[in-house]
């Protein structure tokens, strides 16, 4: 991490280099801190949102697959309307506050909380699908509003020029904690129901039931143990910003500021039409995500194994992505490594959609998978594992790159705010993505039709990018 920290052109005061406010930037253990953030939270969306407790939950609570995906799709669609609405008016009261931490200790014990219930919510219990959905929903909008308040910290941690990497090197932690954490889920905890062993061949740790699917619920529980002990050093060693005003007096000028930046943001052109294209892009991602791994348990037929197997695949190619693209913001800047995810995006979503359990581009046959065949046999398994590596490499760029241009657009003294209104438009339309999924899945009966839409989303944003003066 050493080459994270602020390094001066000139002699620093203490060994710290002073930000034009005044005041200081991080010492290295306070960047630390912060970079342990994401690999904090990430085990939520790799473990519950993504590669187990969904397919879980489709696979052995839900009633059918089709039905899982749209209920899943609602869930999600209306966790991403809370966020939406909520996070520019919480992202300016921030500002106007000064503190971050309280915000991020309070959202994150909301997703602690959730997490847990998830492990209450056992196969063939139909009448527990309301847990299962508002918990997720609970612990999603938790995740997200923590998740804001931490990436408004940035600005005062390190230097303008060391943006790219601090985002990039964030981000890969984060995809190296998610890939931990779900080598150890399949290693230790998650079973396959017909042998009862792991993927490392061992009983579940614990005496879990592989029957009764224990460990698949058990990422619930173990996503909010894993929070509590990674997220601490920002708690102790990241410096917050100081008190600026009290809490009311911060509701009041939160909601005076915010609705001022809204009057005057179609004058910043450049932070419109990017805020723009991130409200498009983060919504196709957020559900080609979502719906990656519930895609396979209908195409393929696949398991917690398979699935979790490809989880690492695509999170380890996500590591390296990110770390690499960070280093690409600093040399060529963040629009021009955005740019470019997006075109693998583009690619990668239409290679998935010409892709079932007997067809490949479309139109060429080939032998679907098959009892006995092991892991990964068929053709079409293949084409949408690499596919899937391709998202890998590209989401991670996306996601470290928008989030560096955001802090260069936003104007000073507003980064809480414009990273609220960075969350209001990477959320205001996710529900769309996750509610179009589901409705067409629904009316076509199709999941590979259902998830048409993402395309577009991805192709909208780039042209929407283009627009943006870095």
């Amino acid at each position: 991490m050493s080459d994270i920290a602020p390094i001066a052109p000139e002699t620093p005061i203490g060994g710290r280099l002073r930000r034009p406010d005044g005041g200081f930037y991080a010492p290295k253990r306070g960047v630390t801190g912060w970079i342990l953030f994401d690999p904090a939270v990430q085990p939520f969306f790799t473990l519950i949102t993504t590669f187990v407790f969904a397919p879980y939950f489709v696979a052995a609570v839900a009633p059918d697959a089709v039905t899982g995906q749209a209920l899943w799709g609602y869930a999600t669609g209306a966790a991403g309307l809370v966020i939406a609405l909520s996070s520019p008016f919480l992202g300016a009261v921030a500002d106007a506050s000064g503190r971050r931490k309280p915000w991020i200790a309070s959202f994150g014990l909301m997703m602690v909380l959730a997490c847990a219930a998830l492990w209450f919510v056992a196969p063939g219990r139909t009448d527990l699908i309301p847990l299962a959905l508002v918990a997720f929903a609970v612990a999603t909008i938790g995740a997200e509003f923590a998740t804001v308040f931490n990436n408004s910290m940035m600005p005062d941690l390190v230097p303008p020029e060391r943006l790219g990497r601090l985002s990039g090197t964030g981000w890969a932690a984060g995809y190296a904690g998610g890939l931990v954490s779900l080598a150890l889920m399949l290693g230790l905890f998650a079973a396959d129901p017909g042998t009862g062993k792991t993927l490392a061949g061992l009983d579940p740790a614990f005496g879990l039931d592989a029957a009764a699917r224990e460990g698949d619920r058990a990422s619930g529980p173990f996503s909010a143990l894993w929070f509590l002990l990674l997220a601490l050093p920002m708690f102790l060693f990241t410096p917050d910003a100081p008190k600026r005003l009290p809490f009311r007096a911060a509701l009041v000028a939160g909601a005076k500021q915010l609705k001022a930046t809204l009057a005057a943001l179609p004058g910043q052109r450049n932070a419109a039409f990017f805020l723009a294209a991130n409200m498009i892009y983060t919504d196709g991602l957020i559900a080609l995500f979502a719906f990656g791994g519930i895609y396979a348990v209908g195409a393929f037929g696949w398991g917690t194994i398979e699935i979790g197997l490809f989880g690492i695949l695509l999170t380890l190619t996500g590591t390296i992505g990110a770390f690499v693209g960070g280093r690409l913001d600093d040399r060529l800047g963040p629009k021009a490594v955005v740019t470019g995810a997006l075109v693998l995006l583009i690619t990668a979503a239409l290679g998935i959609l010409s892709i079932d359990g007997e067809h490949v581009l479309f139109v060429v046959e080939v032998g679907g998978p098959a009892p006995g065949d092991g892991l990964f046999a068929s053709t079409s398994e293949r084409l949408y594992i690499l596919f899937g590596i391709v998202i890998g490499i590209a989401a991670g760029p996306l996601q470290a790159a928008s989030r560096s241009l955001l802090v260069r657009v936003a104007p000073a003294g507003q980064t809480a705010e414009f990273f609220g209104l960075f969350a209001l438009t990477g959320k205001i339309t996710s529900f769309m993505g996750p509610l179009l999924v589901g409705l067409v899945t629904d009316l076509t009966g199709s999941q590979r039709l259902g998830l048409v839409p993402l395309v577009a989303f991805f192709a909208i944003g780039l042209t929407l990018l283009r627009r943006v003066r870095a």
